[in-house]
């Protein structure tokens, strides 16, 4: 099998990822429930994880790192906690569903206003001038996905961060397709409020891990309400974190999980990864290419995209495209990758696209196998011939 959906989730994991699992699963419990060995475990598994998180986003107090089951969960809390003081949100045009229907319902709901920015791919100027005016139109909650899901397009947060940092605007950051990937010093970024990112993506853990890096001076309100194993007395959830944002029994098998993902990045130095995943990327537009009837999309330069690439093909539906593929055992994302917004911005909603994201784990050679095969599906339609 040949995985390029790492997007979507990393397939493959280091080996210690399961190991720590398996080890939780029997050794850890009841985390801030009780003061026996199993609880404790538990907690320290947790604590060990905010640390390691505090450390690779620069974050002052591991006490704001928040586990999540999600990016979607800790993009929910961050955007229902800023609305609390917000009356004008603004998106970027490459904002995947897990922002725009939250934003949509609470616009709704609260009678707020929304902006999307104009945006075209791999331009930066038409994003921040757009935010420009947006902020003269008086938007007062920015949200930004760092790096485009569809196209890898890494969206220019230092300078939009710059912008908003003048104006005293938060910035809720999307990194779902960076955090792993691309370096992030949340000490570097006054602007931000909050930061969601996913454990099972570009930092090797497993599914149903999340955090949430709540960076904003603001009480946020829970999302969430019930038991956290602190001040049980109070009707109210605790007014301190994490436990504010924390209820039930969270998910300390992921959690231990996740924790070795991280040390794994860690260990490999993200700009290994990210260098690795741009020449996997280089290798298959050159053969993608040199195939008629398909057209890539591809930066013109090489530090505004991650090693993710889409392509659609002028003969074949995008899903035809996947499912040929998916027959010989290689695994692409097609259609509209839950981003309307991305396609109607670069122009793809009707068509959507394929896409394929390599990870630390895929090799040149997959990817000069991956070519071959969409070369003779590209030619087996107009031929009617088959395998």
């Amino acid at each position: 099998m040949i995985y390029l959906d790492n997007a979507a989730t990393t397939l493959k994991k280091p080996p210690a990822v399961s190991a720590a699992m398996r080890w939780a699963m029997r050794q850890a419990a009841g985390v801030g429930r009780s003061a026996h060995r199993p609880a404790m475990t538990g907690a320290e598994i947790m604590y060990d994880t905010r640390v390691l998180a505090a450390q690779l986003f620069g974050v002052s107090d591991p006490r704001r790192v928040i586990f999540t089951a999600n990016a979607t969960h800790a993009l929910n809390m961050a955007l229902y906690a800023m609305a609390e003081n917000s009356r004008h949100f603004v998106i970027s045009p490459f904002e995947h569903n897990a922002v725009y229907r939250p934003v949509l319902q609470l616009v709704q709901q609260n009678h707020m206003q929304l902006t999307i920015l104009n945006g075209e791919l791999w331009n930066d100027d038409v994003l921040l001038e757009s935010a420009e005016t947006a902020i003269r139109r008086g938007g007062d909650c920015f949200v930004l996905c760092h790096v485009s899901n569809v196209f890898g397009y890494i969206q220019p947060l230092e300078a939009l961060d710059r912008l908003l940092a003048e104006h005293g605007i938060p910035l809720i950051l999307d990194a779902s397709q960076s955090a792993g990937i691309l370096p992030l010093d949340v000490s570097d970024l006054p602007s931000l409020a909050a930061v969601c990112m996913p454990g099972h993506k570009g930092l090797y853990g497993p599914p149903g891990t999340g955090m949430l890096l709540w960076l904003s001076e603001e009480q946020p309100r829970p999302l969430l309400s019930g038991g956290t194993g602190s001040k049980s007395e109070l009707l109210q959830m605790p007014d301190f974190l994490p436990d504010r944002l924390e209820s039930g029994t969270p998910n300390i098998a992921g959690i231990a999980g996740l924790f070795e993902g991280m040390k794994f990045i860690q260990n490999a130095e993200q700009a290994e990864i990210l260098q690795h995943e741009r020449r996997l990327r280089q290798i298959a537009a050159e053969e993608l290419r040199s195939i008629p009837g398909i057209v890539p999309f591809l930066s013109p330069e090489e530090k505004k995209q991650t090693g993710v690439l889409s392509f659609y093909s002028r003969q074949l539906p995008a899903e035809t495209v996947a499912m040929r593929l998916a027959e010989h055992q290689i695994c692409v994302r097609a259609g509209l990758h839950c981003a309307p917004l991305a396609h109607q911005t670069v122009g793809t909603a009707d068509t959507g696209t394929v896409r394929i994201s390599p990870g630390w784990f895929e090799t040149e050679r997959q990817i000069l196998r991956f070519g071959s095969r969409l070369a003779r599906i590209s030619g087996k339609e107009t031929d009617q011939i088959l395998e």
